[in-house]
């Protein structure tokens, strides 16, 4: 995966966010695990958006298939990220809980990630 993100890499609504600086493909379940974690560590308080979402289907043949007969079902589906893209914003919270909060969703996800504030 080749290039940088044009489109989603500004925060638009909230005020502090999670932004990628690898390229990666992110799984349905690693987004959830982020975005569970925020909610958790926020406990009701503040707005929280997912700015990504899982669109890919990735298919796999069953182990010790033949070859020929098709192509595999759909196991998971992943979002494609390319580095520069907002991943999670966050609004209505003090800067030191959303930056804990967004630190917790940040070791949930596959790649190296940064906190950034709205200017």
């Amino acid at each position: 995966m080749k290039g940088i993100s044009y489109r989603g890499n500004h925060i638009c609504f909230g005020r502090y966010a999670l932004q990628a600086l690898e390229p990666a493909w992110i799984t349905s379940r690693q987004i959830e695990a982020g975005r569970r974690a925020m909610t958790r560590n926020v406990r009701r308080g503040g707005k929280l958006w997912v700015r990504i979402f899982p669109d890919k289907p990735i298919t796999v043949r069953p182990a010790e298939t033949r070859m020929g007969s098709g192509k595999g079902s759909p196991e998971y589906w992943v979002a494609v990220v390319k580095p520069g893209r907002i991943l999670y914003e966050m609004g209505g919270v003090a800067e030191n809980i959303a930056r804990k909060a967004i630190s917790i969703a940040a070791s949930k996800m596959p790649i190296r990630t940064q906190f950034i504030i709205s200017g």
